[in-house]
C-alpha cells in the first residue's frame, strides 16, 4: 500500500529540479558534440586523404544540424518538460497549506537553477567552446536565462498545484 501512494505522486517541486538538470545535460552535450563534430568534419575536409565527396558532405550537413536543427530541439525539449510537468501537477492533490513549503523550496530551487547556468556559462565562455555556443542561440540563451525561466515555470507550478488541489476539496 505504501508503495502505491509513492507512485501516484505525478508532479511536485522536484520536477523543476529534474528539468534543470536535464536542460543542462543535454546542453553540455550539444556543446560539446558541436566542438567534436566541427573538428572531425574540419580534420577530414583539411585531409590529404583520398576521402569519399560523400563522406565530407555528410560531415558538413551534420556539422549543419548543430546550430540549426539541435539547437530547435532544445527549445522543444525545453518547452515538452514544462508541459509535461504542468499537466501531471494537475493532477496531483496538494492542499493550499502546504505553498509555504514550496514557496520556500521554490526558492532554493532558484538558487540550484543558479548555479547550473553558471556551469554552462563557464563551459560556454571557454575559448575552445565558446565559437560554438555562440552559434546555438537558444540553448544559449535558454540556460543562461535558467534561474528566471525555473522561477516563472515554478510560479506557474505553483498556481496549478495549489489551484487545482483546492477545487478537489
Amino acid at each position: 500500500m505504501r508503495t502505491k501512494k509513492r507512485m501516484n505522486k505525478k508532479g511536485s517541486m522536484i520536477d523543476l529540479i529534474v528539468i534543470g538538470a536535464m536542460l543542462l545535460v543535454f546542453a553540455v552535450s550539444l556543446l560539446i558534440g558541436f566542438a567534436i563534430m566541427t573538428n572531425i568534419n574540419t580534420t577530414v575536409q583539411d585531409s590529404s586523404m583520398n576521402v569519399p565527396g560523400n563522406l565530407t558532405t555528410s560531415l558538413d550537413t551534420l556539422q549543419g544540424y548543430y546550430p540549426g536543427v539541435l539547437d530547435n530541439t532544445f527549445l522543444f525539449l525545453t518547452i515538452g518538460l514544462c508541459l509535461v510537468t504542468i499537466v501531471l501537477a494537475a493532477l496531483v492533490r496538494i492542499h493550499p497549506i502546504f505553498m509555504v513549503f514550496f514557496f520556500i523550496g521554490w526558492i532554493i530551487i532558484i538558487f540550484i537553477s543558479a548555479i547550473l547556468s553558471n556551469v554552462y556559462q563557464t563551459m560556454a565562455a571557454e575559448p575552445m567552446l565558446s565559437p560554438y555556443a555562440d552559434q546555438m542561440m537558444m540553448t544559449s540563451n535558454i540556460m543562461n536565462y535558467l534561474p528566471w525561466f525555473v522561477a516563472v515555470f515554478g510560479i506557474i507550478l505553483m498556481v496549478v498545484m495549489y489551484k487545482v488541489g483546492d477545487t478537489m476539496f
